[in-house]
């Protein structure tokens, strides 16, 4: 029985509002599959827990189900559901929300809510899901009872001027949702959501993780000329997140790994957590034991999936998961989130940010566990993944003391292992203040490079860096565990001061022998040096070249260069060495005789020398060839 059918008509904001939702808000039209899906799912969970709360209330909670039903003649599809249902205040209030006064304010709000963190939850609020369902249908149909009451509701709209609600008798308690599909035009798609395989699909995509089973009648032949159809469940129901670790196996958790990053080989670590309180959430990361091949390509997603209890909102949520934990895998389910209008883009609030704070130092402490507790394994993870990991040195200044906790680097402690900052630090040299390292192209060239051969000869110990990422986070670091950082080929670095072994004396005399030389050699080089003076680093090699502490290194001025960046260039410090034959003759000749033409050359020949023994450019190859041909040519 029906009781006499209210029409109301929507406001003009209302009508824009609607507009809004189906043309604007979402760009995937299989949205609003899920949003009736997670509808019904809050409905099962809600009498599920008035059940609970009230034990002489009238609810059958033995089987909490979704049905979802085609009618390929009707062109109708419907999602019902025998949760808490709805009273007919409650569907004004929950359904027509949109449809009351003070529509105009609520407009503004939801165009706002774009991009504003003010909006929260309008998609509760406001009822917006459920207004997706007028993305792919013409009319819908909704038929409610709540628990414990006698009479239904009809709520039906056509999504255009006016909405019918009416009371009605006899039906269940739940919700069914009934969409009468748009007409086919030939390529709109709409007949596929008629179809088995695309709802699976959708299901698969969105619901796959809900807790309440999500059945639909499947046909499976015919008899007697009449179609049988079965029952089945579309979803899994599996979320292993939402278990505890000790009930799930490890070949579960690979299973699910392999699924959700498409790769074949087993993650190297697993993180289950779990947050309760004012913001829970569950959380399933996995570390890959092996870096993908576009983990360096500007066009690489990353993030972690993100669920809203179960409903699947977004792949690659990237508010959760910084730029440097790219290679992580996994899942967030949120048990209450802040989304925006559309549930595809998620708010920035102080929830998502307080989620990330935690996931990151998940993450971060699981690879020291890996570097306390598992070497081989915490080897291999530094090598697919050291170079991305240091970038957090220069993206997230709060972790900056647990990165350089975890990070590795080659040494000359080692030729094969490489070390850990905490290690170098405890194997430092009494007296030494400083972390020293220098910043190469490859290995083989800091190792030879003229900067090292002090630093060999008295036992310091020099990181090896030679990723480019290593030429940003060291300008930016300022020190470790008090231990300031220190390149070898930048500023004064006297380690006969260090090791108290300088004789004051001695040192004074040099400065009065080459005190006519050095400034010679400043002007003669103007155009590339800015300074000439006496080494203490060098010990077989003429010269090389060096930067003010604060000056940028020929490597990241390359790097500048080549993402089309334009810096001034840097002019260096020629540092020269005053036991060195070449020197000591340069220094005689120049003292005998400043005005020969044969002594610039020379000293082009030592700056040039100088740069190509650390691997740099030189500003004119063919004339220092030149330069070295006829220097040669006169001692044949």
């Amino acid at each position: 029985m029906e009781s006499s059918v209210q029409t109301l008509e929507f406001q003009a904001e209302t009508r824009q509002l609607l507009q809004l939702v189906i043309h604007s808000i979402y760009s995937n039209k299989d949205i609003f599959l899920r949003e009736l899906i997670s509808n019904a799912s809050d409905a099962l969970d809600k009498l599920r827990l008035e059940s609970l709360v009230d034990s002489d209330l009238d609810a059958d909670t033995s089987d909490l189900h979704i049905v979802l039903e085609v009618d390929r003649d009707a062109r109708t599809l419907t999602v019902r559901d025998n949760g808490v249902g709805m009273a007919r205040e409650e569907v004004v209030e929950l359904i027509g929300t949109i449809a009351k006064s003070g529509t105009a304010s609520l407009l503004e709000k939801v165009k706002a809510a774009k991009d504003a963190e003010a909006a929260q939850s309008l998609i509760g609020q406001f009822g917006v899901g459920f207004y997706s369902a007028f993305m792919v249908a013409d009319k819908v149909t909704l038929r409610t009872r709540r628990v414990g009451t006698a009479e239904g509701t009809l709520w039906e709209s056509d999504g255009e001027g006016t909405y019918d609600i009416s009371t009605v008798e006899g039906l269940p308690v739940g919700t069914e949702v009934t969409l009468h599909l748009k007409p086919a035009d030939g390529e709109d798609g709409l007949a596929d959501y008629l179809a088995e395989w695309k709802i699976r699909s959708i299901v698969k995509q969105y619901s796959d993780f809900i807790r309440w089973p999500i059945r639909m009648a499947v046909e499976r032949g015919q008899e007697d000329g009449v179609s049988v159809t079965e029952m089945q469940t579309l979803n899994s129901m599996k979320a292993l997140w939402a278990r505890a670790r000790a009930e799930v196996s490890e070949e579960e958790y690979h299973e699910f790994y392999k699924q959700i990053s498409h790769d074949w080989t087993d993650p190297a670590e697993i993180i289950h957590m779990r947050s309760e309180g004012t913001f829970a959430y569950d959380a399933l990361l996995f570390i890959p034991s092996q870096a993908p091949f576009d983990l360096f390509s500007h066009q690489t997603k990353r993030g972690v999936q993100l669920y809203v209890k179960r409903v699947f909102i977004m792949d690659d949520c990237e508010a959760l998961v910084p730029n440097y934990l790219r290679f992580v895998k996994g899942v967030v389910d949120a048990h209450d989130l802040s989304l925006n209008i559309s549930r595809e883009i998620l708010q920035h609030d102080r929830h998502i940010r307080g989620v990330r704070k935690r996931l990151v130092k998940k993450v971060l402490g699981t690879v020291k566990d890996m570097q306390a507790n598992n070497a081989e394994g915490y080897a291999k993870l530094w090598d697919q993944f050291g170079r991305v990991l240091k970038e957090g040195l220069i993206e997230d200044p709060d972790n900056t003391e647990a990165l350089l906790e975890v990070i590795s680097a080659a040494s000359t402690h080692d030729a094969e292992a490489p070390t850990t900052l905490r290690e170098y630090v405890e194997r430092m040299k009494d007296g030494q203040d400083a972390i020293y390292y220098l910043t190469g192209a490859t290995r083989a060239a800091v190792e030879n490079s003229p900067h090292m051969e002090a630093f060999a000869a008295k036992g310091y110990e020099v990181l090896i860096l030679t990723d480019p990422v290593d030429e940003v986070w060291v300008d930016q670091i300022s020190e470790f565990d008090g231990h300031r950082f220190q390149s070898i080929a930048k500023g004064q670095v006297d380690l006969d001061d260090q090791d108290d072994s300088g004789d004051d004396n001695e040192k004074a005399q040099r400065e009065a022998e080459f005190a006519t030389l050095l400034p010679w050699l400043a002007a003669t080089l103007s155009t590339q040096v800015k300074q000439a003076r006496l080494s203490s680093r060098l010990t077989t090699s003429a010269a090389c070249v060096v930067g003010d502490d604060h000056d940028i290194t020929p490597q990241l001025e390359k790097m500048y260069r080549a993402m089309n960046q334009q810096i001034q260039p840097v002019k260096r410090i020629l540092e020269i060495n005053p036991k060195h034959p070449l020197i000591t003759g340069l220094r005689d000749a120049h003292t005998k005789n400043p005005d020969d033409p044969a002594l610039p050359e020379l000293a082009e020949i030592i700056l040039g020398t100088a740069l190509l023994a650390e691997g740099g450019d030189l500003p004119d190859p063919a004339r220092f060839a030149k330069l070295l041909t006829d220097r040669l040519a006169h001692t044949v």
